[in-house]
């Protein structure tokens, strides 16, 4: 008996499983629909680089970011749209950075380009000359340390191009850019180099956030364009007496108010119950801020116009949040995380995106097996707009705070990763860099993530 039974069970179960499967596609289609046709992303961007730009927290640039956010997100539809506040750090670059070589040889040399690392300190206007000695890597400075005293630094490490995905190049690599400074100035360095993050063809300089051990002097910290870094590198092989002459103008200022930019959607079910999709709004000052992260901005508030706009009404409230300060302190992750244990507030998921607007392939997360497994039965129904990948471990780093303080799941939303070190913090992360089509979407991509969540999670 039991035998005929079970075939007569699993007639009844898969009907209403396959009608399941077909509601969700046909809603995943409402609203890819919707976004392709109708999306307002790639203007929001194209408002927020051009009649902004750069936007590091503290910058007079901040607020009109944050109005602009505001205005977006009632554009949007939102229900709710509000700020919350939060104390950002102050850096401020100054004058143009200088830098060239002083050698013996009659060549004639052009400048180098660099920037200045943010939160760096400045050499002051006079400027500091002196010899240089390149390193490998840390192991190699840890070798060389009784050389160090008086030099400046020269880490000449390259981004290792046999990973496939790009960002495990640079998490590889960017040890040196933050620790470098501190690393060095531990024996006596009086300034420091760091190649780009980067293995782009360009000779941009990438910016990027650095910190100071306060057990060692600060010194000043910079970045060089690649080109730049392998002339220097060949300079020091002809003649290694020669100097560098650099002159930076930063400092940091005392921190001021900045502000999250939130925008809600109610749910109809469940409206004390949290999803959390979001970007940061805040760039580094060198660029327009395009990839990294304008488009994760205007991709999130996209998912609460998509769903306003198909009428697609979800359970949970559905959070947008423009984050404050991720680049150089991350403060508004921090104070978001922080507001949402006081409020003992219960959160779903939280999604992010900050890997620039390039062509979505899945998304990476961090979440408890079951979760995983669910996230993963969902590839037959993302599949056809190109998302496959579900399998990586991340997150976001504004949702990151968050996922600490409450063990809410967060997940990212995982592009091509082959261009964005090639723009990554440098004067090219322009509007004009990023592709319509694409940044649409993964702003759908997003879109049907959070739909399926709400639904299942």
């Amino acid at each position: 008996m039991r035998k005929r039974l079970l075939p007569m069970l699993l007639t009844c179960l898969l009907p209403a499983v396959t009608r399941a499967q077909q509601s969700d596609s046909l809603v995943l289609r409402q609203l890819a629909d919707e976004v392709l046709r109708n999306s307002t992303a790639y203007e929001n961007l194209r408002v927020l680089t051009k009649t902004i730009g750069g936007r590091l927290a503290g910058s007079p640039q901040m607020p009109k970011a944050e109005q602009w956010g505001v205005n977006a997100l009632k554009a949007a539809g939102a229900d709710t749209v509000y700020l919350q506040e939060c104390m950002v750090p102050h850096w401020v670059r100054g004058a143009k950075e200088e830098a060239r070589i002083v050698s013996k040889l009659r060549d004639f040399v052009p400048p180098l380009n660099v920037l200045a690392l943010g939160n760096s300190v400045g050499t002051g206007n006079p400027g500091i000359t002196a010899p240089v000695l390149e390193v490998a890597s840390f192991e190699d400075l840890e070798a060389k340390k009784d050389q160090v005293k008086g030099k400046i630094i020269f880490y000449n490490y390259h981004f290792k191009p046999e990973f496939v995905k790009t960002f495990y190049s640079y998490g590889d690599a960017v040890k040196y850019r933050g620790q470098g400074a501190s690393r060095a100035a531990k024996y006596g360095a009086v300034a420091v180099i760091v190649r780009s993050m980067s293995h782009g063809a360009f000779n941009f300089p990438h910016t990027g956030a650095m910190a100071y051990d306060p057990a060692y002097p600060k010194i000043p910290a910079v970045a060089i364009g690649l080109q730049d870094a392998d002339r220097l590198s060949n300079r020091l092989k002809k003649d290694n007496s020669a100097k560098i002459f650099l002159r930076t103008n930063c400092e940091m200022l005392p921190d001021t108010i900045g502000h999250n930019v939130v925008g809600e959607i109610r749910g109809s079910k469940y409206p004390d119950q949290f999803i959390t999709v979001g970007g940061h709004l805040d760039s580094w000052d060198v660029a327009e801020g395009a990839h990294d992260d304008g488009a994760g901005c205007v991709q999130s508030i996209e998912v609460l116009r998509a769903f306003k706009a198909a009428g697609v009404k979800p359970t949970r409230t559905i959070r947008v949040v423009l984050f404050a300060n991720e680049e150089n302190g991350t403060r508004g992750g921090k104070k978001y995380a922080e507001l949402a244990k006081q409020r003992n507030e219960k959160h779903i998921l939280a999604l992010e995106s900050d890997a620039g607007g390039f062509t979505p392939r899945g998304f990476t997360s961090t979440m408890d097996p079951e979760k995983k497994a669910k996230m993963k039965s969902w590839r037959p129904l993302l599949e056809p707009y190109g998302l496959y990948d579900f399998n990586e471990e991340g997150g976001g780093t504004d949702i990151g705070p968050l996922h600490q303080a409450l063990g809410t799941p967060m997940a990212e939303l995982s592009p091509d990763s082959q261009r964005y070190f090639d723009i990554h913090h440098a004067v090219n992360d322009v509007f004009e860099a990023v592709n319509k089509r694409e940044l649409e979407l993964g702003a759908f991509s997003m879109a049907g993530f959070i739909y399926l969540v709400d639904l299942y999670f």
